[in-house]
Order: structure tokens, then sequence, then C-alpha cells
């Protein structure tokens, strides 16, 4: 099994930065499709951003140019580096893992951005 703990969130002024992070147990990160969603009360789950296993990266255009994933594969670790951040950004925000056919999700850490 493999389990995912993010960590990083909290209370930030808008315009400030966070750094969060997923540490993988279970198994090594080489090999994972790794990704950051997010959700708002009464919202459906969005993607924010992935990093394929050979460091391929994509974003949801509201983060293009503010959030940054990356990866390290030897700490099995991965991180989202989010700068100016607005109170649109609140929100819970899990770490998830695709293996093949495999699927994990972490239980998520909480941003919230005030104006």
């Amino acid at each position: 099994q493999v389990q995912l703990v993010e960590s990083g969130g909290g209370l930030v002024q808008a315009g400030g930065s966070l750094r969060l992070s997923c540490v993988a147990s279970g198994r090594f990160l080489r090999g994972m499709y790794m990704g950051w969603y997010r959700q708002a009360p009464g919202k459906q789950r969005e993607l924010v951003a992935t990093v394929s296993n050979i460091g391929r990266t994509n974003y949801a255009d509201s983060v293009k140019g503010r959030f940054t994933i990356s990866r390290d594969n030897a700490k099995n670790t991965v991180w989202l580096q989010m700068n100016s951040l607005k109170p649109e950004d609140t929100a819970v925000y899990y770490c998830n893992a695709q293996y093949g056919v495999w699927e994990y999700w972490g239980l998520g850490t909480q941003v919230t951005v005030s104006s």
C-alpha cells in the first residue's frame, strides 16, 4: 500500500507564499504520476498541477505562473510552491499519486488566504 501525507498548509495574507509537501511511504515515487488537487466547500475537486514520472509538468490556468510543482524521488517527496496567493486559492489541497491502474490520495491540508 501507498500512504501520502501532506503538510505545509496554513493561513497567509494575499500576496504571500506557502510550500506544501507530500511524502509517500510504502513505495518509491519513481514511476508514479503525481498531482496536487484542491477543493473548496461546496465546489468540485479540481486539478492544480501534475508532474509525470519523467518530470513533465502541467498546471491549471488559474495557477500558471504562480505555482510550481516539483519532485525528488530519492526523498519520496513532492512539493507545491505557491506564490502570489489569492483569496480564491483558499481550499483543502490534496496530494494524488497514480501508478498503473492504482490511485492514492492524501487526507489533505488546509490553505486559507486572507484579503
